[in-house]
């Protein structure tokens, strides 16, 4: 019967092998037309007048200050989004409690606001006419068009990559073996550490990555609250622009193959992980179908 049914199902999905040609081979240009291509062609008009001409520019005190504030706001947001993301999953995937589907909600947000709101939102909040904007005028502080405010952009934009890939697997995996080891006397910061931690590594390392080349890449709410100050408040992508937009095109596609090959490491650290990741999730799925529900 189980023969039978295996050999139906083949069937069922097997098509014929000139499909399956067809196919991978329409999918394999569609990518190299709208991606490869354009990504070969980015290294290609950076190197064009060769590896001095590249060099020079990169080592350009604007691009070296440009580079610098990216890693920083990366630097700040990643581990603050880490942060709230593992609490966040942990107490959704963990607990019930009141307003647990509007917490949901507010991670996914957003994925919905349109980057460039995000910055106005701040710009409203924190500008000279905004809601705050008086009391820091008077106190000396400066959150837009200055670092904290590239920050709190960024923050906004990236926060959801985190808590998204730890909330589902934080519920596959149940409260069964947390509720072992607390049975056992173990306290609740050690059992985070010894059981929790371990089994959502790669998760966290994979929302991570995510949260970092969001970070790194964005664009939009970054240029409404930034000012564009040249040496001051221009992130790598804000960089590109001005220097395109310059005519400096050897320049411009310089940065911009230094962001291309962050994200071609980027990609590659993702691949692992989204491997580990999906080794452990079948091995969920594995012991789920041999012990039944681990939760309930």
């Amino acid at each position: 019967m189980s023969a039978v049914s295996n050999t139906r199902r083949s069937r069922a999905t097997t098509e014929p092998w000139w499909i399956r040609v067809l196919l991978i081979g329409g999918a394999l240009l569609f990518l190299a037309v709208f991606l490869l291509a354009p990504l070969a062609a980015v290294f290609a008009e950076a190197f064009r007048k060769g590896s001095e001409a590249y060099f020079a520019a990169l080592k350009d005190p604007d691009a070296i200050s440009a580079i610098k504030l990216t890693l920083i706001a990366a630097g700040i947001s990643v581990p603050l989004n880490l942060v709230f993301g593992v609490a966040a999953a942990w107490a959704i995937a963990k607990f019930e409690f009141r307003g647990k589907q509007l917490l949901v909600t507010l991670i996914d947000l957003p994925f919905a606001v349109s980057p460039v709101i995000a910055g106005l939102i701040y710009v409203l909040m924190f500008g000279a006419q905004g809601l705050f904007g008086e009391w820091l005028y008077e106190h000396d502080i400066k959150i837009l068009f200055a670092v904290p405010g590239i920050v709190l952009a960024t923050l906004f934009v990236t926060f959801p990559f985190v808590a998204r890939e730890l909330i589902p697997l934080m519920q596959a995996q149940g409260t069964e073996e947390e509720e072992a080891a607390i049975t056992l006397g173990a306290s609740g910061f050690k059992t985070f550490w010894r059981v929790t931690l371990p089994n959502i590594k790669w998760g966290i390392l994979y929302g991570v990555i995510l949260c970092n080349a969001r970070a790194m890449g964005e664009f939009g709410a970054v240029s409404v609250v930034s000012g564009h100050i040249r040496g001051l408040t221009n992130t790598m992508p804000l960089q590109v622009e001005i220097l395109y937009n310059e005519y400096n095109f050897v320049a411009a596609f310089a940065v911009a193959s230094l962001l291309a090959f962050l994200a071609l490491v980027t990609l590659v650290i993702k691949s692992i992980a989204e491997w580990q990741l999906a080794k452990e999730i079948q091995a969920l799925r594995s012991g789920y179908e041999e012990t039944g529900p681990v939760y309930g």
